[in-house]
């Protein structure tokens, strides 16, 4: 299984003259990790055809490219991902789109059906009137994960991390730890953003990684007596078990929290309070029951609160990455770090 915890780098195309610079520029990347030349003219073919069309169909100010190296749990790279985020006009049958020679502006309706054949793993997500995700995944030769391994541990996560424009670090930051049937997810925001912000997140990370596996409000209280020294911190702790269909929840501060359900969605309040500084002197977890298909969704405060999944059709359905990058395409604020963290019930 693969856990991705690093931010996505973010490449904006303003109008055409940035293609050969992206281009250049994310090659040089799968090179860093490790592609060879032609996995490398993959990635290229890839971000070629994804900003060819986002520049086609979106105009200026043009939409936005979001690339981070796969990681698996050793740290070892495996791959990369790519995800093409437009606010276009968007496609009412964006499957018959991806047929060779099928568009809707005259072209030679290539391109969907070229990222898909170049890709492992493809998912797009496109409505009228709110634009178009694509996510593509490319791993190295013999790295791509069975189907059966993703699920085996009865979740599927994703996640978007960016950080604020103009910042090289996120101040944001998140971690899992599996368990039996299960797993512990942290997601965190370092005060403020830039370095300072990133070294109390990672500091709260590294201390949640050693806590003992109990509650996630008593790991939180290990995390918090942690970080002290640093510049502090808020955060979350959720830990579900698939076995006994169960879900407990902890938050100091405003990291916002949502179970998606069937037929409803309900939000995990958090307390008031700063990891590092200061918590309340009594905490406790939710319990709330976890079942197979709901989702719950975490993220800091650069984005959004009032999101709604009402607005887009089917999503539900679609890789948890792409859940998460439909949410931060409609609802980042741009002037933060932005992180949310998709996870769903897979038995």
């Amino acid at each position: 299984m693969d856990f991705n915890f690093d931010a996505h780098q973010q490449f904006p195309l303003a109008d055409r003259s940035f293609l050969n610079i992206v281009r250049r520029d994310i090659g040089k990347i799968a090179e860093a990790v490790g592609f060879t030349e032609a996995e490398v003219g993959r990635v290229s073919l890839v971000v070629t055809e994804m900003s060819t069309n986002l520049l086609k169909h979106v105009g200026s100010p043009g939409g936005e490219l979001l690339v981070k190296p796969i990681c698996q749990e050793n740290g070892s790279v495996c791959g990369i991902e790519l995800l093409c985020l437009d606010n276009g006009p968007g496609m009412s049958d964006p499957q018959r789109m991806m047929e060779d020679g099928v568009s809707t502006f005259g072209s030679m309706g290539q391109g969907l059906g070229a990222i898909k054949r170049q890709s492992d793993f493809f998912d797009i997500y496109s409505q009228r009137s709110t634009g178009t995700v694509i996510l593509s995944r490319i791993y190295k030769k013999g790295k791509a994960p069975k189907v059966a391994a993703r699920n085996e541990q009865g979740f599927e996560i994703g996640s978007i991390m960016v950080p604020k424009p103009g910042e090289k670090v996120s101040g944001d930051g998140w971690s899992l730890r599996l368990s039996y049937k299960g797993a512990y997810l942290i997601v965190l925001d370092g005060l403020g953003h830039g370095e300072n912000a990133h070294a109390a997140a990672q500091s709260a990370v590294q201390s949640f990684q050693q806590q003992p596996k109990v509650a996630p409000s008593d790991m939180l209280r290990g995390v918090h007596a942690a970080i002290k020294k640093t510049r502090g911190a808020v955060g979350a702790i959720a830990h579900w078990n698939a076995e006994t269909r169960s879900l407990a929840f902890c938050g100091i501060g405003n990291i916002s929290g949502r179970l998606i359900g069937a037929s409803q969605a309900k939000n995990l309040l958090s307390y008031n309070g700063t990891l590092g500084m200061n918590v309340p002197n009594t905490i406790n977890d939710q319990q709330q029951t976890w079942e197979r298909g709901q989702m719950i969704i975490l993220h800091s405060d650069g984005l959004k609160s009032r999101w709604d999944l009402s607005k887009y059709p089917e999503l539900t359905r679609h890789d948890a990455t792409l859940i998460a990058a439909v949410l931060y395409k409609d609802n980042t604020r741009t002037l933060d770090d932005t992180l949310v963290v998709v996870v769903r019930a897979t038995e």
